[in-house]
């Protein structure tokens, strides 16, 4: 619990010091979700966004307590705002901002912790490469084929990767992305690794 207070204080004493004040109570959680799993999900586990991102702190995990010791949802979404506006790497700066970030901050506040036994898992997903590369690494990569714009990871349009290599980094992982070995079906990796090739730069 000292633990949890100490985030909290941490969080108050950010808001008010430079970093735009707190939540505010009109947020768009539909947008949020949006948002989250277009920009965040290749990072972090949300189970209600169907994310299980490794990168980023699992935060179900982060919250769970916070939500059993029934903090109120405004003091979340605040915690939330302060990491989305001072993020600590890899995570990059202004990935959300202005009402964006509200909306995000607001939605994983509402939903962390919670679950959801609806959401999609990898074996779901089946074996289209395009479904399983916006489902696990949209947040992360640009690729205009798929509609996405991440910058953690490398831009595919420009790097262009053969299958063989995408199949590879898919497989292993490297720097901040991990594996998907285990977690993805050697058939699923294939067809993601094909997509990537097949599209990148086109």
């Amino acid at each position: 619990m000292r633990r949890a207070l100490l985030l909290i204080g941490v969080a108050f004493a950010l808001a008010g010091c430079g970093t735009g004040g707190k939540a505010t109570s009109h947020a768009d959680q539909a947008n949020g979700q949006k948002l989250f799993q277009a920009k965040c999900a290749g990072c972090h586990t949300l189970a209600a966004a169907g994310a299980s991102g490794t990168i980023g702190p699992n935060l179900d995990d982060a919250f769970r307590g916070d939500k059993q010791q029934h903090f109120k949802e405004s003091t979340l979404t605040d915690v939330v705002l302060v990491q989305i506006r001072q993020p600590s790497p890899p995570m990059p700066k202004n990935l959300v901002k202005g009402t964006d970030a509200q909306d995000v901050a607001a939605y994983v506040a509402s939903v962390a912790g919670a679950g959801n036994a609806n959401a999609p898992s990898p074996s779901q997903l089946g074996t289209d490469g395009k479904k399983i590369f916006q489902a696990e690494c949209a947040s992360c990569h640009t690729l205009k084929d798929a509609g996405t714009t991440g910058t953690i990871g490398p831009n595919l349009d420009q790097l262009k990767p053969a299958e063989s290599v995408a199949q590879h980094q898919v497989e292993v992982g490297g720097g901040v992305m991990p594996a998907f070995k285990g977690k993805l079906s050697d058939a699923q990796i294939t067809a993601v690794a094909k997509y990537v090739s097949s599209v990148a730069g086109t």
